[in-house]
């Protein structure tokens, strides 16, 4: 990793705008466009205006944004300030997709086994019904 990359601030002025700053936090809290909208008590559009920067919300409802994702209304507009942290690196990403890419395999092995019982308990039950009709 670059030293230019270390210093990359992704949520800065010149690396992301307040629709994006909004977003990331949005889905870093685990909420919809739709649940961020409801518990601000405005329409979807206007939350979708806000995070594709056709628009900005009012002090008021940009202080209750704020506190409703945990970050500063001064990280919203301009980055600076309490905010998240910086998306995961390339490596830690890596470390993360293997983990994942192990439990999908362990996944997919065990709904192949249930398949395979699934289809013979079927065959059984058609074997079932066939000699009671």
């Amino acid at each position: 990793m670059t030293e230019e990359t270390q210093a990359t601030d992704w949520y800065a002025p010149d690396h992301a705008t307040f629709g994006d700053r909004l977003t990331a936090a949005r889905e870093a809290q685990g909420l919809t466009q739709s649940q961020l909208a409801g518990r601000l008590g405005i329409k979807l559009q206007t939350l979708q205006g806000w995070e594709n920067d056709r628009s900005e919300p009012r002090a008021n409802k940009l202080q209750m944004v704020a506190g409703l994702l945990n970050v500063s209304m001064g990280w919203l507009l301009t980055g600076d300030g309490e905010g998240l942290a910086e998306p995961a690196s390339a490596e830690e990403l890596a470390e993360d997709t293997q983990e994942l890419l192990k439990d999908l395999r362990a996944m997919r092995a065990e709904t192949m086994r249930l398949a395979t019982r699934m289809g013979k308990a079927e065959k059984r039950l058609r074997m079932i019904l066939k000699e009671t009709v």
